[in-house]
């Protein structure tokens, strides 16, 4: 049986109190993707293309600023967690974090970028197929945070 000193137990209880706050992160920002795959682009998918582009635009701008926050934020804590425990998981956890980074540089934001130099009265069938891509292509995004998910909650399952 392997005891700990009190200092020891300090240490340790912080490390899977920061792992906690990594899983805490990664699943807030999974849940938020989740909700804009599954919830939130349908229904706009149901208005007209203008009415689309018109509610999409806003709604990126303020959901990219939360996302990328919250990807950063679990990339860090995932980071210090693994280097307090040395628990591969979490630094697993922390890399599926920060991949939606380049993920969206490189994956999405070209998307992105022809939808924002979209004029509203330019809107279009060619506008809505490209919003239907960009549900695709955030479902990556959702896909990468559940793995995150699973990484920590693993890191934090294991002895």
């Amino acid at each position: 049986m392997c005891y700990k000193s009190g200092a020891q137990l300090t240490i340790w209880g912080w490390s899977i109190f920061v792992g906690h706050l990594a899983l805490i992160a990664a699943a807030i920002f999974t849940g938020a993707a989740f909700y804009v795959n599954f919830a939130e682009q349908p229904a706009r998918l149901s208005l007209d293309d203008r009415s689309l582009l018109a509610e999409w635009k806003p709604a990126y701008k303020r959901g990219y600023l939360m996302q990328a926050t919250l990807a950063i934020v679990g990339f860090l804590l995932g980071v210090l967690s693994w280097w307090l425990t040395g628990r591969l998981a979490f630094a697993i956890g922390a890399v599926l974090m920060l991949a939606n980074w380049p993920w969206t540089m490189f994956g999405i934001m070209p998307t992105n970028k022809t939808l924002m130099a979209t004029e509203l009265p330019d809107a279009g069938a060619h506008t809505r197929a490209l919003l239907v891509k960009w549900n695709n292509l955030h479902a990556v995004r959702t896909g990468l945070g559940g793995l995150a998910v699973v990484a920590f909650l693993l890191a934090l399952s294991s002895n």
